[in-house]
């Protein structure tokens, strides 16, 4: 008698239900992760506008507000997700944020800076 090779239809399903119950968790976490990786492009573009608001204040004791973005020469036209920025500075404070667009649609980020040198970055959508 031949030994028979191979596998049984069981086998099969039980190895579709496997694959099906795995794929089911894991493409929730993958888009979690990206819409992460994706926020970060964010993070450096305000950890750009951080910096410079940092040196001007150093400078000239005062914070650029919104009319004086130019003076900052952050460039986020070059950004894929985060191509924008809003400003808004005094002698004693200062909030940016930026809001994603395309994958990274939701995704919105704040930054609040003061003149002792403490910030922090807020995210909404992640």
């Amino acid at each position: 008698m031949k030994s028979m090779k191979g596998f049984t239809l069981v086998e099969l399903v039980i190895v579709i239900v496997i694959v099906g119950i795995l794929s089911v968790v894991a493409v929730p976490v993958y888009k979690g992760y990206t819409k992460k990786a994706m926020a970060t492009e964010g993070k450096a573009l305000l950890g750009a506008i951080n910096t410079s608001q940092k040196v001007y204040f150093a400078e000239w004791a005062t914070f650029v507000n919104s009319g004086q973005s130019a003076v900052l020469d952050v460039n986020a036209s070059t950004n894929k997700y985060f191509t924008t920025f809003t400003l808004s500075g005094s002698g004693t404070g200062f909030t940016a944020g930026t809001v994603g667009t395309g994958g990274a649609a939701g995704i919105t980020l704040s930054l609040t800076g003061s003149s002792n040198g403490a910030s922090s970055i807020t995210e909404i959508g992640l």
